[in-house]
C-alpha cells in the first residue's frame, strides 16, 4: 500500500509489522521531510528504512522491561507533506497532524531531518504543557542553537533557539547528550547559559553500564515530574555506529550508551519522542537503520511496562 508523496516506499507492515493505527495508546509515524538540512540529503526516507529495519524485532520481548509494544501500538504511517513548500508552510502541515495524532495517542515520530522537531514540539505543547513549558532530553552531536542557517532564518540548527525563544520548553529543564560538533561558543554553550545542561561527548568517553549511574541521577533530579519530550538525532552516535545520516561527527557515543540511558531514564515523565536525521543511502549493513528501530523500540517498550 503507497502512502502520501513516496509511492515506492511500502508501510503495508508497518514499524514492528503491527497493523495500521486506530485506537491503540501507542502510535509510530513518519515525518518523511529533508527540506531543511546542511549538508547531505536523504532523512526523508529514514521512516521505511526505520519500519523495515524493526522487523527483526517484531516479536521480541524486551529483555529489561519484559514486555512488546505489540498489541499495543499501530502505524500512523507518513504524513502527507508539502515537501516543495516553505519551512513555515510545511511546519504548520507537520504541526496540525502531529496534534491530531497527539490527542489521542502517546506518539513517537521517525524523521525526517532535525527541523521537524519544532513543530512536534509545538503541538506537544498544545497537548501536554497548557500550564507551563516541557521538558526536553536531547541527543545529538550538534547544539542547534544556531541562530540562523548560513543567512536562512531557521533549519536543522535551530530549532533548540526557537523552541526556547518560544517558550515551548523550559531551559532549566533542558538537557543536551553527546554535543561534540565545532561551533561558536556562543552556540554551543547557548543551552548551559540558559540554565540547562549539556553532557558533551568528551564528558562520556570511557562511561558505560553504572558508569553512566552519576549522568542518570543528574538528568533525573533536573526534570523532576515535568512532562518531556526526547528527540535523538542518530547523529549523536559515532559514525561507526551510525554512518547513515546527513552530518556525521567522529568521536560519539556508542550504541550501549544510549541504550543504557534510554532504559534508564525509563522513568521520567515522558510523552512522547521523535527518531531523526537518518539518512539510509550513507548506510552500511543496516547499521544505522538498526540502531534507530532499537531505540525507538525500546522507548515504546518503557511506556508499555510503564502502563
Amino acid at each position: 500500500m503507497a502512502h502520501g508523496r513516496f509511492p515506492y516506499a511500502n508501510h503495508s507492515t508497518g514499524f514492528l509489522a503491527v497493523e495500521a493505527l486506530t485506537d491503540q495508546p501507542l502510535a509510530v509515524v513518519g515525518v518523511p521531510f529533508d527540506g531543511a538540512v546542511t549538508n547531505r540529503p536523504g532523512a526523508r526516507f529514514g521512516p521505511s528504512a526505520i519500519r523495515s529495519a524493526s522487523l527483526l524485532l517484531c516479536d521480541g520481548i524486551h529483555p529489561l522491561f519484559n514486555v512488546s509494544p505489540v498489541g499495543h501500538l499501530g502505524d500512523g504511517a507518513d504524513m502527507n507533506l508539502p515537501n516543495a513548500s516553505p519551512l513555515p508552510d510545511v511546519r504548520a502541515s507537520i504541526e496540525a497532524q502531529a496534534l491530531a495524532f497527539m490527542q489521542q495517542h502517546h506518539c513517537v515520530f521517525l524523521g525526517g531531518d532535525h527541523s521537524v522537531t519544532l513543530a512536534l514540539l509545538r503541538a506537544a505543547r498544545q497537548v501536554y504543557g497548557q500550564d507551563e513549558p516541557l521538558a526536553l532530553v536531547h541527543f545529538d552531536a550538534h547544539c542547534d542553537t544556531w541562530t540562523d542557517h548560513f543567512g536562512e532564518p531557521s533549519g536543522h540548527g535551530t530549532w533548540v533557539y526557537e523552541a526556547l525563544e518560544e517558550g515551548l520548553v523550559s531551559a532549566a529543564h533542558t538537557v543536551q547528550i553527546g554535543i561534540r560538533s565545532s561551533g561558536e561558543r556562543a552556540a554551543r554553550e547557548y543551552v548551559a547559559d540558559q540554565g540547562g545542561q549539556i553532557f558533551g561527548a568528551r564528558d562520556l568517553r570511557g562511561r558505560d553500564g553504572i558508569g553512566l549511574a552519576e549522568v542518570v541521577q543528574s538528568i533525573r533530579r533536573r526534570i523532576g515530574k515535568r512532562p518531556c519530550y526526547l528527540t535523538l538525532d542518530i547523529d549523536c552516535l559515532d559514525p561507526a555506529f551510525a554512518p547513515g545520516t546527513g552530518t556525521p561527527e567522529p568521536g560519539g557515543m556508542t550504541s550501549s550508551q544510549v541504550l543504557t540511558l534510554l532504559e534508564d531514564l525509563a522513568d521520567l515523565n515522558w510523552i512522547g519522542m521523535d527518531c531523526v536525521e537518518v539518512a539510509p543511502a550513507y548506510d552500511h549493513g543496516e547499521l544505522t537503520t538498526l540502531a534507530a528501530a532499537t531505540f525507538v523500540w525500546t522507548y515504546l517498550c518503557a511506556q508499555v511496562a510503564r502502563r
